[in-house]
């Protein structure tokens, strides 16, 4: 259970890709790698129209990067691996030919935010707070902004960039453009990805793909670019200030 979890289930021409880690649904490397391999291999099936991205249990939706590994990072080559795991799925997820439904049942931090923001499209619930809190402790989320600030804009990037402690709600994201819609419970949620998922599964699937190289365009570069903001991250996260944030913070 260390690793956590990843399920694909197809049906419908919908494959549902369904993550757990008892941590809140954060990501250690393994886990990363594993989402970023279902993405790659869902892109070149022809079964597959469309593709929901959900976690499980009705709290939390993602954590983020595993906290554990972070603390156990001790030189930059480690660090730059690390943080390379975001930067494989998200560069995954816009590669990938198929529209990705954000299923956001709970609360997002870090590489959580990152990772509803490079779905196409995302449904939440009210309890989908989003925070990124990276600067509290001395990295920054240099990895995800591209996504975050494709989908949000670059003043509601920095306003959750620079105000690390607190949590934005979901009607907050939703207004910036974070989620499509907002509902009051997971049961609504889920009618609602349900029901759109199988309208988008019975529409031409070639159609569907040209569109999402559409709304993909100009990100052309991320191969490169999230390879150079893991390495910013890897250099800062051996810094005396994190190491010292992260001592105190597993205190």
């Amino acid at each position: 259970m260390s690793i956590g979890s990843l399920y694909i289930h197809i049906q419908n021409n919908i494959a549902t890709v369904e993550f757990y880690h008892q941590a809140s649904n954060s990501f250690p490397s393994e886990l990363l790698d594993r989402l970023a391999t279902a993405f790659n291999k869902l892109s070149l099936n022809n079964e597959v129209h469309v593709i929901i991205l959900k976690s499980e249990k009705d709290k939390a939706f993602c954590a983020g990067a595993s906290f554990d590994e972070l603390a156990a990072i001790t030189n930059f080559e480690e660090g730059k691996k690390f943080f390379l795991g975001f930067a494989n799925v998200l560069n995954a997820m816009r590669k990938c030919s198929k529209l990705i439904i954000g299923r956001i049942q709970g609360k997002a931090v870090g590489g959580g935010v990152g990772l509803a923001a490079a779905c196409d499209y995302c449904y939440a619930t009210e309890q989908a707070a989003v925070k990124l809190s990276e600067f509290t402790i001395g990295i920054g989320p240099f990895v995800i902004a591209p996504a975050v600030e494709r989908k949000i804009g670059t003043a509601a990037l920095s306003e959750l960039t620079l105000d690390a402690t607190s949590w934005q709600n979901a009607y907050w994201a939703k207004e910036k453009g974070l989620f499509a819609k907002v509902f009051e419970t997971i049961y609504e949620l889920d009618n609602e990805v349900n029901n759109l998922a199988l309208k988008l599964a019975a529409y031409n699937p070639s159609a569907l793909e040209e569109m999402k190289k559409v709304m993909w365009q100009g990100t052309e570069n991320w191969d490169i670019l999230l390879d150079e903001r893991a390495a910013i991250s890897g250099n800062l996260v051996l810094s005396d200030f994190t190491k010292k944030a992260l001592q105190k913070f597993k205190k």
